[in-house]
């Protein structure tokens, strides 16, 4: 989406990537992580999902990854057994949605160490953490990796500090 700023008494366009939302499911079509940029009805959510996951999971590998539904464009990539799916305002670019699903996925390789869908399943709260460092409100928050990782890294420094230990960790049982 373009965006006209004002500057003085000249007119500058800078591009801004608006993700609508981003969806992970599998190929056996169970939605892994879902995170929604513009505000959707659950009884839409819910259809949307069904729709694309459908639509997705029907088309062949060879076929190109952008696909046109209402008036947006949905961009996604398969990696191993998960598929990432976001969607854009139509005047977005899809190659840079694309770069940002692959970074997505490279936050996650580095943190989880070669990312599965196990790990998005039982650690879907860090998955989310990591979208959450990497964008807001649909669009790049943090491009370095780094700094990313290292805001993940203080996290779960914090968590485990304010983790109460468990009856047997405390009997040294554990």
């Amino acid at each position: 989406m373009l965006r006209n700023l004002q500057c003085r008494s000249h007119q500058v366009e800078s591009a801004s990537e608006m993700m609508q939302f981003m969806l992970l499911f599998s190929r056996q079509g169970k939605l892994r992580l879902q995170k929604w940029y513009v505000a959707y009805q659950d009884k839409m959510k819910k259809k949307i999902t069904r729709e694309l996951v459908t639509t997705i999971l029907a088309r062949k590998p060879k076929m190109c990854a952008f696909l046109e539904y209402k008036d947006l464009k949905i961009v996604y990539k398969r990696y191993a057994s998960l598929y990432f799916c976001c969607a854009i305002e139509q005047t977005d670019n899809e190659l840079l949605c694309l770069e940002i699903i692959h970074r997505f996925v490279e936050l996650l390789d580095k943190y989880f160490g070669s990312v599965c869908e196990l790990d998005i399943i039982f650690n879907f709260e860090k998955a989310y953490f990591i979208l959450d460092e990497f964008l807001l409100a649909g669009e790049i928050q943090e491009t370095s990796k780094k700094q990313v990782l290292k805001a993940i890294a203080a996290q779960d420094l914090i968590q485990e500090e304010e983790t109460p230990q468990g009856f047997f960790e405390d009997h040294g049982l554990g």
